[in-house]
C-alpha cells in the first residue's frame, strides 16, 4: 500500500497510558509513508493538537480521565474536520461503539490488532476508507438492518438508577448536581451517562433527554 512518491501520513496518538503511545509510536515510527507528530494524553490534549496541527489521522483511546475519547472525537472534529479519528481501545461493547461512531469516528478497533493492519487502517482512515473490527461491524450491520429496535425497547435495558440519572439529565441537571441528588460521586454518575448514551444509542445527553420526552419515559418541563 506504500507510495513512495505520496507525502507522509501525519498521524497524532490520544492515549493517558504512555506505554501504549510509546509501542504505538514505535512502531508507526519505522514506517516512511507514516509521520507521529504529536501525542496527548488527555482528551483536552488532543483537542489542541488537533487545532495546531490538523494531522491527517488521530489515533483515539476511549477510557481517559476528564474528557473521556467521545467527547474528544467530538470537539476533534469540530477544530478539525479533516482529521479522520481511529478508535483504538479494548472496549467492544454497544455503550462504546455508538456513541464514538455518532460523535465522528470513522474506524473502529481494538487494541490487539496486528501493527500491519493498524498501519493500514491509518493509511486508509488518510483516504476517508473506514476498517471496523469484525465484532463492532457486526453490531452496526445489525443496527442498521433494524433488528434490535424490532425486539427491544431500547428503554427497558435501563436500570433504575439509570432511569433516575436520565430524568435528571432531562430536567437539565449536571452530573455534579446528579450526584448531589442520588448521594453518589460524579464519576459514578458519568459512567451511568455512558451507559445511558450506549444503550439509547444516542450521541449525546440532548439526544437522550429529547428522546425521553418523545417517547413519555419522562415528562417535560413546562
Amino acid at each position: 500500500m506504500n507510495d513512495p512518491t505520496a507525502e507522509a501520513t501525519t498521524v497524532v496518538l490520544v492515549d493517558d497510558h504512555k506505554i501504549v503511545r510509546q509501542g504505538v509510536k514505535g512502531y508507526l515510527d519505522m514506517l516512511p509513508d507514516i509521520d507521529v507528530v504529536g501525542e496527548a494524553e488527555s482528551g483536552r490534549e488532543a483537542v489542541d493538537l488537533a487545532s495546531s496541527l490538523a494531522p491527517d489521522v488521530m489515533l483515539m483511546d476511549l477510557v481517559m480521565p476528564g474528557m473521556d475519547g467521545v467527547e474528544s472525537t467530538r470537539a476533534v472534529k469540530q477544530v478539525s474536520p479533516r482529521t479522520q479519528i481511529i478508535v483504538l481501545t479494548s472496549y467492544h461493547q454497544d455503550e462504546h461503539i455508538f456513541p464514538a461512531i455518532r460523535a465522528g469516528a470513522l474506524s473502529y478497533i481494538l487494541k490487539d490488532v496486528d501493527p500491519a493492519d493498524l498501519a493500514d487502517a491509518v493509511r486508509l482512515a488518510a483516504h476517508g476508507e473506514a476498517v471496523l473490527h469484525p465484532r463492532v461491524a457486526a453490531r452496526l450491520v445489525e443496527e442498521v438492518h433494524g433488528a434490535r429496535h424490532a425486539t427491544i425497547n431500547p428503554f427497558t435495558e435501563l436500570s433504575d438508577r439509570e432511569l433516575e440519572v436520565l430524568k435528571w439529565i432531562a430536567d437539565g441537571l449536571s452530573n455534579g448536581q446528579i450526584a448531589e441528588k442520588l448521594v453518589i460521586s460524579e464519576r459514578t454518575v458519568k459512567n451511568h451517562v455512558s451507559n445511558i448514551l450506549g444503550k439509547l444509542h444516542v450521541g449525546d445527553r440532548t439526544q437522550a433527554a429529547v428522546l425521553a420526552w418523545k417517547e413519555g419515559v419522562v415528562r417535560r418541563k413546562k
